[in-house]
């Protein structure tokens, strides 16, 4: 569980200096300049990244079970991370009415993914790495919202054709990673 805990500590921390230190982030950005702050932080965010797989791994072949999810569980968690899966295009589209009204759908859909697995596991490993997650997405939407009212953000409206094009580039993924990818990056065919 360390090594899941480390991971989760570097790949997190690294995506919440925005979120707690944004004027350490601003002279660090100053000080190495864009392309260094942005070397930095893709390399703490891959050994994050690195080290909860891993970790998440090795907490996964002795399971400390908390709780037996309800039998409805995994059909919830495969709703949720469609929308999660929409939303994840969403954010990077441009023209889309799903960011005009969610305003940040890449941490909304991140909230929802982290949500569904809570739900569908109930060992301590996945609580400690979905939950960190979940926790993680409350704040840095937060966070986001307030930058968003400090600098008056307005999102534009975006066209129906945007949305159909995220939902479509969504629900294409999610099916490739649910039927296929899942079952073989992760162990676990969540949908048979």
């Amino acid at each position: 569980m360390a090594v899941l805990i480390l991971g989760l500590v570097i790949f997190l921390g690294a995506h919440s200096v925005r979120i707690f230190a944004e004027g350490w982030r601003d002279a660090q950005i100053a000080r190495l300049g864009e392309k260094g702050w942005k070397g930095a932080y893709s390399i703490a965010s891959i050994v994050g990244l690195v080290l909860i797989i891993w970790g998440y791994g090795i907490a996964r072949r002795v399971p400390v079970p908390l709780w037996a999810p309800p039998v409805w569980a995994p059909h919830v968690t495969a709703l949720l991370t469609l929308v999660a899966f929409i939303l994840f295009p969403a954010a990077q589209m441009r023209g889309t009415r799903l960011k005009s009204v969610v305003k940040h759908p890449m941490v909304i859909g991140v909230a929802l993914w982290a949500l569904g697995h809570l739900l569908a596991n109930g060992t301590m490993n996945a609580v400690v790495l979905f939950g960190a997650f979940l926790v993680w997405a409350v704040f840095d939407f937060a966070a986001a919202r307030r930058r968003d009212r400090a600098a008056q953000v307005v999102y534009p409206a975006g066209t129906l054709s945007g949305d159909l094009k995220a939902i479509v580039a969504g629900v294409i993924a999610w099916i490739v990673f649910a039927f296929f990818l899942h079952g073989w990056l992760i162990g676990v065919k969540p949908l048979g």
